[in-house]
């Protein structure tokens, strides 16, 4: 039986320079060489064993970039400076002019602006489908298809993906399919479901402390060392690699990653069966009532949850603003966007993260004005949590519609 993701992050080890608990970080923007032709070989793509300049890489980007293989079970991964900067990258990697990509129609708010406005620029077309109905992904295939692009759970309507159908279709095509995952780091693991490529924000779950910016992508070899090619690599030539600074930061803080994970869903999964009996719309894979429970469990590892984000409709934008004002002054959370943070996080996804999104596509696909989307903290006492959440709704007259029969 292979090793958890957990178990594989855990048995990583490294030896500071000096014999340090932590691996010595590479502040360095360029490399030496013991020879020219080293050198050489090194541009000709040789890259093996060797560091070149830290837009190419560094051995503090190698060290997160081993574990973040080890946590989605890929033969390596590259980092970079944003989730954006990553996603880029593998889009620009592997389309060109006059290609064609199939996305989930409820995605990231900057994905969906970069794949629908800005991939123009490039005659570059994306067609958004409801990933959860596989048909509808099979019929927008063209001759053109270059990827298949969804997320494991999807910002901000929390749908889930079903991956093993996903890769079997793209398999099928031979297209490759791409997969954002970041809301559900060791919950979910794409690469054992059939994910050609997984990518991640790290300013979310994986770093978990609100401090920076950072993304990456994961999956083979091949694939890893094409983005950092010197003369045709995305990574390399837009330049968004990410510092060294920053990835020996994220290093640290991944080995609590499995710990905060399981708290983050409990909380989550608390709140949102509460509110759910309150009579409040509530979306969270972890309810009966959501139509991706089955698929969530059946290619979940329950040992980590169904995750830290739950969606509640208060009914109304006036209603969720005001919500949402209140519950900071009552230190409840912020009002903030991003995710994985140890306090909770809340926003109103349809004038904040998905305000890229069209109003009327964001009302075809069920993204409401009164949509909250929380990122769920490491509170301690979620009961207190939840009576403190309770008591700001009735100071504001917000009420579930009816109560859930039990």
């Amino acid at each position: 039986m292979s090793k958890s993701s957990a178990n594989q992050l855990q048995d990583l080890q490294y030896f500071g320079e000096f014999g340090g608990v932590n691996p010595s970080v590479s502040d360095s923007s360029t490399y030496t060489f013991l020879s020219a032709k080293t050198m050489f070989d090194t541009f000709e793509g040789n890259t093996e064993g060797c560091y070149l300049y830290s837009r190419h890489s560094s051995p503090s980007n190698l060290y997160l970039g081993e574990a973040l293989a080890a946590l989605e079970g890929t033969e390596t991964a590259n980092v970079y400076a944003s989730g954006m900067g990553a996603i880029s990258s593998v889009i620009m990697q592997l389309c060109d002019s006059g290609d064609h990509i199939i996305s989930s129609r409820t995605i990231y708010g900057g994905t969906y602006a970069l794949l629908k406005n800005f991939m123009k620029k490039f005659v570059i077309d994306t067609s958004f489908v409801d990933i959860t109905a596989i048909e509808s992904v099979e019929n927008a295939i063209t001759a053109n298809t270059k990827m298949i692009y969804c997320e494991s759970v999807s910002n901000p309507l929390l749908e889930v993906a079903d991956l093993k159908a996903l890769a079997a279709l793209a398999r099928k095509y031979d297209i490759p399919l791409v997969v954002d995952n970041t809301f559900s780091p060791l919950s979910i693991k794409p690469s054992e479901l059939g994910a050609d490529i997984i990518i991640h924000s790290l300013t979310k779950f994986i770093n978990g402390t609100s401090d920076c910016v950072a993304g990456a992508v994961c999956g083979t070899t091949e694939f890893c060392l094409s983005l950092k090619d010197v003369n045709n690599g995305a990574g390399m030539l837009l330049g968004s690699t990410l510092d060294s600074l920053r990835a020996a930061s994220i290093l640290k803080n991944m080995r609590t990653l499995h710990i905060r994970m399981q708290q983050h869903s409990k909380n989550a999964l608390y709140l949102a069966e509460k509110f759910e009996a309150d009579g409040f719309k509530v979306a969270y894979p972890g309810l009966r009532s959501h139509s991706g429970y089955e698929t969530m469990k059946d290619q979940m590892n329950t040992t980590y949850g169904f995750g830290g984000l739950m969606t509640l409709d208060v009914g109304s934008l006036e209603n969720a603003n005001a919500l949402m004002e209140l519950m900071q002054t009552e230190k409840l959370g912020y009002l903030a966007v991003s995710l994985g943070f140890y306090k909770t996080l809340f926003s109103a996804p349809g004038t904040s993260t998905s305000s890229e999104i069209p109003f009327e596509e964001q009302l075809e696909m069920g993204l409401s004005n009164g949509l909250i989307r929380f990122s769920i903290g490491l509170d301690n006492d979620i009961e207190r949590t939840y009576q403190l959440m309770t008591e700001c709704m009735n100071r504001l007259s917000i009420k579930g519609k009816t109560k859930v029969a039990s």
